[in-house]
């Protein structure tokens, strides 16, 4: 049992802010190699553990943890929110002058964030985590499709968004305060830190296996997240579609020309629906196509009309809002019990 450590006195230099959704068997490990990094650092720290509505008693670990050590703060949500919201949530709460940003699985290594923290004392701003070894943390198929993604990412957009590189980095507070200002509800966050610029470097390391238990991030939300990538970062998607429309549209009128000049001239007319069909059937399917892709913009933008919260906290324990130094909450709503406290 570690002893009870007394609350930090002055504000944390760093904050981690790591998403929690039923990591049960994880958080031991996780709290274990997260204080011996904190405890290596030069100023205070505080730990910002985002339950997303975890369903296997992962919040009653992390109260435990809290009562063990009150450098672990909680945030925790209504319902499932997912992940992004998660990360963001933890980063409105954060106060630290360098936010590190890793998931909880434990496939980020927290011993790295030593050497992102030696890359910010040189000056930069954003320094992210490049995965150069995935091999032993994920499938083949998965490796091959995230790469063709972010390669297909690059092109379709004029942002600079680094190839093999996740959400674990860290961020300075002042590129971390331009990222808050941006209201966006799907949210593409390596994207978003990509957008607002800054200084930034990449540090290689090796991506783990995860710790225990089963991903959080099926093929599903995987295509979604990729959709959010390419949707939020770029409009290619739409060019494409005009371009498709224009292309048929001429072929189309020159299929109907070629057609009356050989039945003017009875040169090669074969009477007969087969072809008719076909070619109906084909652009008929091209516009399905280039409406879904407007209206899968159209229904973004009335998504980011509504102005709902990205997220709603259900509790806040230990963090500086519950302590009475209100901020406001840039993307979230903090109900009743958004300020509780442990007993």
């Amino acid at each position: 049992m570690s002893t009870t450590i007394q609350p930090v006195g002055e504000a944390p230099r760093y904050s981690f802010v790591i998403p929690i959704y039923n990591e049960l068997e994880t958080l031991p490990e996780l709290a274990r190699r997260l204080t011996d990094v904190i405890d290596r650092l030069d100023g205070e720290s505080e730990i910002i553990l985002v339950d997303d509505a975890s369903t296997d008693g992962s919040y009653e670990q992390l109260l435990e943890l809290h009562r063990r050590d009150p450098r672990f703060r909680i945030v925790r949500f209504t319902r499932n929110f997912g992940h992004q919201a998660a990360i963001t949530a933890g980063l409105d709460f954060a106060s630290g002058d360098a936010v590190l940003i890793m998931d909880g699985d434990l496939q980020d290594p927290p011993e790295v964030a030593l050497e992102f923290i030696a890359r910010w004392r040189d000056g930069y701003e954003i320094v992210y985590g490049v995965r150069t070894d995935r091999q032993s943390a994920e499938s083949f198929p998965k490796r091959i499709a995230t790469s063709a993604f972010y390669r297909v990412l690059q092109r379709l957009t004029d942002v600079p968004i680094p190839a093999d590189v996740g959400d674990f980095r860290l961020v300075d507070r002042r590129a971390l305060d331009e990222v808050r200002r941006l209201p966006e509800h799907n949210r593409y966050l390596r994207g978003l830190f990509a957008w607002v610029g800054f200084r930034q470097v990449g540090v290689p390391y090796k991506r783990d296996p995860r710790y225990a238990g089963a991903t959080k991030y099926p093929f599903r939300k995987l295509v979604k997240l990729a959709a959010d990538g390419v949707i939020g970062f770029s409009n290619v998607p739409l060019r494409l579609a005009l371009t498709f429309g224009f292309l048929f549209s001429g072929l189309s009128f020159v299929y109907g020309l070629s057609a009356i000049v050989k039945r003017i001239l009875g040169i090669g007319y074969v009477p007969g629906w087969a072809s008719v069909v076909a070619v109906l059937s084909f652009i008929g399917g091209v516009q399905l196509i280039i409406v879904g892709m407007m209206g899968i913009y159209v229904g973004r933008i009335y998504e980011e009309v509504k102005g709902r919260p990205l997220y709603i906290v259900r509790d806040a324990v230990g963090t500086e809002r519950e302590a009475g130094h209100d901020q406001p909450l840039v993307h979230g709503f903090a109900g009743e019990r958004g300020r509780a406290s442990l007993p």
